[in-house]
């Protein structure tokens, strides 16, 4: 479920739910305001179904290749991009 393959869209798989979150983060969110936003948006724009369990999931996935970090006042952003091409080229 983290990667799509042949029986799990991209959009129903946990690395498409993260792209997801960081296009929310063009401004520190809580993890609230994004299930909100995920909520609004369920069925219209994002078409699949995720409980607020894979978000934690898709978080954690976003935190552990450090795309995101919280940040002081305890919202999410993403991290800048100079060191994101770092992380992932090593």
């Amino acid at each position: 479920m983290l990667l799509p393959d042949k029986h799990i869209s991209f959009a129903e798989s946990l690395l498409g739910l993260g792209s997801f979150i960081i296009e929310q983060l063009d401004t520190p969110q809580t993890i609230d305001n994004i299930w909100r936003k995920f909520e609004k948006e369920r069925g219209s724009r994002y078409p699949a179904y995720h409980s607020f369990d894979n978000l934690i999931l898709a978080t954690d996935v976003l935190f552990a290749i450090d795309l995101i970090y919280e940040n002081a006042n305890g919202n999410l952003e993403k991290r800048n991009s100079a060191r994101t091409s770092c992380v992932l080229s090593a």
